[in-house]
């Protein structure tokens, strides 16, 4: 049964707030929260007999105020309660778009609201604590409320309510296990510290503590619609706290949603969405029915075409559409864009690219909802690909189609992961995107800082497939493969296999150095605990991968060392870099949201949260700018320091012969990379399976482009010519001293 009580009309738009503090009325934050400087006053006798004359009518005039310049010929047939606030009406109209609109307050129902000047208010059936900008368009709303213990989409609870009430986003499990509480100005960053460290109960309070610090748990807070935000054609918006010049259009129900937005970071809203207790950031476009319930969505993301987001937090820069997210953490750059793909229970650290008929995350092999996945940047599960839980993934790792039956753990980065049907077998072609489609993974790092609209790019996220985390799992790699080789020679020759890791790990370097790639790619090369499973996990092309794996790392090493050494002259080129001061300190770095800071600086992080030194959000969001100001330089030590270790030459030492040598062997590697880029393109070209479609040559150029006109391949060539030029000028200076 329905409780429906009745009031008296003479308390409607009153007794906002219960038990006010001493000497405050009920209108004391509301006073704080308009910021307008409009001056106000009461009606004159002329303006309220205009306003009866218009067919409006109020609880009481007296509590009606409005500023010098309002027109009470621009209030027609509304109904006004409580204590409401109108400032300049001219006699004039706000267009957007294709809408445009008399100024004024038409056709509505108005409890205890605040009016910036010159708005257009058209039939709102019942809008009631609000407080409206300048020029702000609302035209065919249904409901806009503001309750007294509105949250705006942020995980508190108000003074007097029970915990019960208060909204967790329960992200990266389905058991709830690391939920977060969702505020305004979260990260993708402080959405992963938070998940992690769970058995760590003080470092946990103490982030519950500076959320719950970061606002304020007063009840009677009022709903806010920004300068030149426009309102049409939506039913339900109920505790939504909205930015400057946003656009909402056809939208079903927004409720306790902040809706962040800014002249230059516009957010839209569109036709039949529902968002139900949410953080939206500034650019955001949301469009076409689109569901999202316990959700933060970051900067410039997107939501399309009924795509369902649900506990889940979404990186910046990303794009979902038509297809389902539940329980999932999600980093920047992530594109998710068919109807038929499903993802669950995932903490995805960015470039990831989800295609379709996807299904990952199932708890089918476990007792329990428990389970999740974890994919390290540029995770790319190609068509109709099945994961479960629980399942770990290295950096740019591309899953081939198929079902992938037990839990997966692959360290190796880069790899090409397969199921061989026939043999029963789990097949890891290590480098794959090196060895076969280096135009897509060189492609991909420039589409991604192309596409971050940030204005102001700090902090820095890494979108170069060569980084700390990248690089540190190819060195990891490298060793991996060499062992594997090392134990597949000697299970090939009958000899006992060797327990002393470092032994092994020297045959196998041995054997990749002196023998043949033939010789190599002959032996029954497997590892385990990559799945877990009886059956064979096999390395393919280890000859290729790990002689491949060196060039690269080598590169990374290289260009730091030229970044390093730039604008140096003569023998201060080599002492610059017999100067420069490695440790090991910052060789392990984590993926913090998108941002790469070293192990030890997010551990001393935590401990100034748990120790109280650092007290809020804020100031955690300090902590990565100032990270991120320093990350370009760690980065070019962290990449010598792998040099060091790839090259076993010390930096410190290294001569002008060996530098030189350095440099040619740079240069050949940086061709080799080129030319590859244009090769793995070309194949689209001379595939007479793609050129089928095509009536001509000349009508495949047409629709797809002309290979030689690619505007990426003649940058890339550019650049190697370019790179010739500096090399020979370099190789000048040092041969000059």
């Amino acid at each position: 049964m329905n409780k429906i009580k009745k009031i008296s009309i003479n308390k409607l738009g009153y007794g906002f707030i219960k038990d006010l503090p001493k000497g405050k009325d009920e209108y004391y934050l509301r006073n704080k929260q308009n910021r307008s400087g409009i001056t106000y006053r009461k009606l004159t006798a002329l303006e309220i007999e205009i306003l009866v004359r218009n067919r409006n009518t109020s609880d009481e005039w007296s509590n009606i105020l409005v500023s010098n310049e309002f027109n009470p010929e621009l209030v027609k047939n509304s109904s006004f309660f409580g204590l409401n606030r109108i400032g300049n009406l001219e006699t004039s109209c706000l267009s957007f778009s294709d809408l445009i609109v008399p100024i004024g307050i038409y056709n509505s129902t108005i409890i205890s609201c605040d009016f910036g000047n010159n708005v257009s208010v058209h039939n709102v059936n019942y809008m009631s604590h609000y407080i409206l900008g300048n020029e702000v368009i609302i035209n065919n709303v249904n409901e806009l409320v503001t309750t007294n213990h509105a949250k705006f989409g942020n995980g508190i609870i108000k003074k007097g309510e029970p915990e019960e009430v208060r909204i967790w986003m329960e992200i990266c499990n389905e058991n709830t296990g690391r939920k977060v509480l969702p505020f305004n100005g979260m990260t993708a960053g402080d959405a992963y510290l938070w998940t992690r460290h769970r058995a760590d109960a003080a470092l946990q309070k103490k982030f519950i503590e500076i959320t719950e610090n970061q606002f304020d748990d007063k009840l009677g807070y009022y709903g806010k619609v920004g300068d030149r935000t426009v309102i049409k054609n939506c039913k339900i918006i109920k505790d939504v706290w909205i930015g400057e010049d946003a656009y909402l259009k056809g939208a079903n129900k927004i409720k306790n949603v902040t809706i962040n937005s800014h002249p230059e970071a516009t957010t839209q809203i569109g036709e039949g969405c529902e968002l139900v207790n949410g953080i939206i950031g500034y650019g955001c476009r949301i469009f076409y029915g689109i569901k999202a319930v316990r959700f933060v969505l970051s900067d410039y993301s997107q939501l399309k075409y009924g795509a369902r987001l649900i506990n889940s937090f979404l990186g910046p820069n990303a794009t979902i559409s038509c297809c389902e997210v539940l329980n999932s953490l999600i980093f920047p750059a992530h594109e998710q864009h068919h109807n038929n793909s499903f993802l669950c229970a995932a903490t995805v650290m960015g470039q990831s690219n989800i295609a379709a008929g996807a299904t990952l995350g199932s708890n089918h092999n476990s007792r329990g909802a428990d389970g999740e996945v974890v994919m390290g940047r540029g995770f790319w599960p190609g068509l109709c690909v099945s994961i479960k839980h629980n399942s770990v993934f290295a950096s740019f790792s591309l899953l081939n189609k198929g079902d992938y039956n037990y839990e997966l753990n692959v360290p190796i980065p880069f790899s090409l992961i397969s199921n061989d049907p026939l043999k029963d077998e789990l097949i890891i072609m290590p480098g794959y995107w090196f060895l076969y489609n280096f135009y897509a993974l060189a492609r991909n790092a420039w589409k991604y800082m192309d596409r971050d609209k940030r204005k102001y790019k700090t902090p820095i996220y890494e979108y170069d497939y060569l980084a700390p985390d990248s690089v540190n799992e190819l060195l990891t790699a490298r060793e991996i493969i060499a062992k594997a080789v090392a134990t597949a020679q000697l299970t090939k020759q009958k000899k006992t296999v060797f327990t002393d890791e470092s032994k092994l790990l020297a045959l196998g370097e041995s054997l990749l150095n002196t023998k043949t790639k033939k010789e190599i790619d002959a032996l029954e090369i497997v590892v385990t605990g990559f799945e877990n499973s009886k059956r064979k996990v096999r390395l393919i092309k280890s000859y290729d991968a790990y002689h491949m794996f060196e060039k690269i790392i080598f590169i990374y090493g290289i260009e730091a060392a030229l970044r390093v050494t730039e604008n140096k002259k003569g023998k201060n080129i080599i002492s610059t870099l017999q100067q420069v001061k490695l440790s090991s300190a910052n060789l392990t770095w984590t993926n913090i949201g998108g941002q790469l800071i070293p192990n030890k600086n997010v551990e001393g992080l935590l401990n100034k949260i748990k120790s109280g030194a650092i007290e809020s959000w804020n100031q955690v969001h300090t902590f990565y700018e100032t990270e991120s100001d320093k990350y370009n330089a760690r980065k070019d030590l962290h990449a010598l320091s792998t040099l060091e270790k790839l090259t076993k030459k010390s930096v410190n030492k290294v001569s002008t012969t060996q530098f030189v040598s350095w440099l040619d062997s740079y240069l050949e590697i940086k061709k080799d990379i080129t030319a590859r880029i244009h090769t793995t393109r070309a194949k689209d070209y001379a595939n007479p399976f793609r050129k089928m479609v095509y009536e001509s040559e000349e009508e495949m150029n047409a629709i797809v482009g002309s290979l030689k006109d690619n505007s990426f391949i003649k940058e890339q060539n550019n650049t190697l010519s370019q790179l010739e030029i500096e090399i020979a000028a370099l190789k000048k200076e040092l041969k000059a001293k």
